[in-house]
């Protein structure tokens, strides 16, 4: 019995969607078209072929020699390279197991093994039997680029397939007929972006050049096929009995993954036919082909249909070409098929594909992170770790003590300003005082004066006049006495240990200033108050007396703790969001803290789950959200 192609491929993992099929080289593809030799046919073939992979560093083409029946090399890649003995362990274990083959070569020396090149290969068939085999050196790679570049290498060898057929059976007439067919019908799936108006021109051309009255494709869907395009026909949805029976008849060649013909010869083998006889007596059909599309993994996808209501049956030959033409057009239509889809059924598809990997056997990495996801995943949501409220802090002086001018008049000095650290009784600015001088001594000569009036109205014995000199000597008295204080007072001293939080008046000497005008804020540097700004959302949660943690911007490798003390209802409006004032205390007090210092608190609230944590405010602002929006 002669050899068949295997259902199984390689390679070992399932790979990605095939990419687009482009035209690389149109010089390369006339010559593909036009070839007379083996030789010339076979070098572009392989070109085109390295191309298309992409990271080739060698490439080679092994056939049988009809006239010894060796397989000698008959293309090379580069050209001009010479033989590629590196390439010879793979193409002698690709033609001796009949099947796609991927080796990771040796690497060279000095070379890490994960960067070590593959070497893929595979078969070439004609006439049921192993005739060549197609090989390449690939750059190292992941698995599933591997797995595209060995589906990519599988439909190539389709194009060699057609050759050998051809050479075999009339190297002058029909084999290249048929290949032009092939090429003309995978360039004609190629033109029409999509997939409906591609399947249709494919089932179309099909049907008038293979002489049939009908030609469908149809691709597997939920375990059983589904007619997709159907020729000379753009709507066939009135024909519901005659699409159900050709869906029939392509499903019964997807599951016994073979070509099914009717009437079934003896070379043909033993086949269930039966979806195939009652599509030819219900419908008129005497002689039906279908043939399956099969993926690199030996999986069916789809499958296409030829019907002749007369005519001769469907010969060996045309078989074989319909083989081969669905071998090349089927990927094609199927990817163009995959991105028509909608967008939530390329998800659900993918989300199915990803389960079968976690659920059906290989796949190790993917089912191990899985299972380290869904175990932080349980992990977090069950464990528990200690909430906290955070919030901007400012570091204000338990008391603020305003100092300020005492009496109208002038700035004489101001050695302090702010910033600075004084001691009780340091002198802060001097006033003015030459004019209180003057005054002064005006003052003190007139009390002189009603002194002596008072004495000489005294001894004259004029006691009126001795009282009403004795009054204007007590107001001049009481004149010299507010002087006096106001002099005193004119050296404004700090008025306990501290720093000045407020006021500079080193560049404002020489300017007046009113009795009561706000000169200098010194604040304590043994008694301190926070200040936290606390979001609105998460104010519910503060407590009086909670503890906490605080980290200033100027003093980051330091921590103090804190304890609330007073909560305001007092909210301040900041970059778009509304804030509570929280009063705390500092634990212990530090030489290093300045009042006026800002940084980040943390209140301690209690021990909550970790998911909740780090998802509460997600979820109190979707809840809002859908509040404020919901009828």
């Amino acid at each position: 019995m002669p050899d068949t192609p295997p259902s199984n491929r390689t390679v070992e993992e399932p790979g990605t969607p095939t990419g687009t099929v482009v035209d690389l080289n149109q010089a390369l593809w006339r010559q593909l078209q036009e070839a007379a030799s083996t030789e010339s046919f076979s070098s572009a073939w392989l070109t085109l072929q390295c191309q298309m992979l992409g990271g080739v560093s060698a490439g080679v083409v092994v056939l049988k020699r009809p006239e010894s029946g060796a397989f000698a090399p008959v293309a090379f890649w580069p050209r001009g390279s010479g033989d590629r003995l590196e390439l010879a362990a793979v193409v002698e274990r690709a033609l001796k197991e009949r099947k796609g083959v991927a080796l990771r070569a040796e690497p060279a020396q000095g070379q890490n093994a994960a960067e070590a090149p593959f070497h893929l290969a595979y078969p070439v068939w004609g006439e049921g039997r192993v005739q060549g085999a197609a090989a390449v050196q690939l750059s190292s790679r992941p698995q599933g680029e591997l797995q595209v570049a060995m589906r990519q290498l599988q439909w190539g060898t389709a194009w060699l397939q057609n050759w050998v057929l051809r050479e075999q059976v009339d190297p002058q007439s029909r084999a290249g007929s048929h290949l032009r067919l092939a090429l003309e019908i995978t360039a004609l799936a190629l033109e029409e972006k999509r997939f409906l108006e591609a399947a249709t021109a494919v089932a179309t051309d099909l049907a008038t050049k293979l002489a049939c009255d009908r030609a469908s494709l149809g691709f597997l869907q939920r375990r059983q096929v589904r007619v997709r395009a159907l020729s000379h026909s753009a709507q066939f949805s009135k024909q519901m009995n005659l699409i159900r029976a050709i869906g029939a008849a392509m499903s019964e060649s997807v599951d016994q993954h073979a070509i099914l013909v009717h009437p079934e010869t003896e070379e043909a083998g033993a086949h269930v036919l039966y979806a195939h006889d009652q599509l030819a007596r219900e419908h008129g059909s005497i002689f039906v082909c279908t043939v399956p599309f099969i993926d690199s993994e030996g999986r069916a996808y789809g499958a296409l249909t030829l019907e002749r209501a007369a005519g001769e049956p469907f010969k060996r030959s045309e078989v074989e070409l319909t083989d081969s033409i669905a071998a090349l057009v089927g990927p094609i239509l199927d990817e163009k098929r995959r991105n028509d889809r909608l967008l939530i059924t390329k998800g659900a598809d993918s989300f199915w594909t990803q389960l079968l990997k976690l659920t059906g056997p290989r796949h190790a990495l993917p089912k191990l992170i899985t299972a380290a996801v869904v175990l932080l995943v349980i992990f977090f949501t069950f464990a528990t770790g200690l909430y906290r409220v955070t919030a901007k802090t400012a570091l204000e002086g338990e008391v603020r003590r305003a100092v300020t001018a005492p009496f109208r008049g002038f700035i004489a000095e101001a050695p302090a300003r702010a910033g600075d650290v004084v001691k009780l009784g340091d002198v802060l600015c001097n006033m003015d005082v030459r004019d209180l001088m003057v005054e002064r001594s005006k003052w003190a000569s007139q009390r002189e004066q009603f002194l002596l009036e008072q004495r000489k109205a005294l001894a004259e014995g004029d006691m009126a006049s001795m009282r009403v000199s004795s009054k204007k000597m007590e107001q001049a008295q009481a004149e010299l006495a507010l002087l006096e204080e106001q002099l005193a007072r004119a050296r404004i001293l700090a008025p306990f240990d501290g720093l000045v939080v407020n006021g500079d008046l080193s560049q404002s000497l020489g300017a007046p200033v009113d009795a009561g005008q706000l000169l200098y804020e010194v604040a304590p540097l043994d008694s301190y108050r926070l200040m936290l700004r606390v979001d609105e959302r998460d104010v519910r949660d503060v407590r009086p007396d909670q503890k906490g943690t605080l980290i200033l911007t100027s003093l980051p490798e330091s921590r103090f703790g804190l304890k609330v003390t007073k909560i305001t209802p007092v909210s301040v409006a900041e970059e778009g969001r509304n804030y509570f004032m929280v009063e705390a205390t500092l634990d212990e007090i530090s030489d290093r803290l300045r009042p006026g210092m800002e940084g980040f608190a943390k209140i301690e609230v209690d021990r909550r789950r970790l998911a909740w944590i780090w998802t509460h405010d997600l979820i109190d602002w979707a809840r809002l959200w859908i509040w404020s929006w919901w009828p």
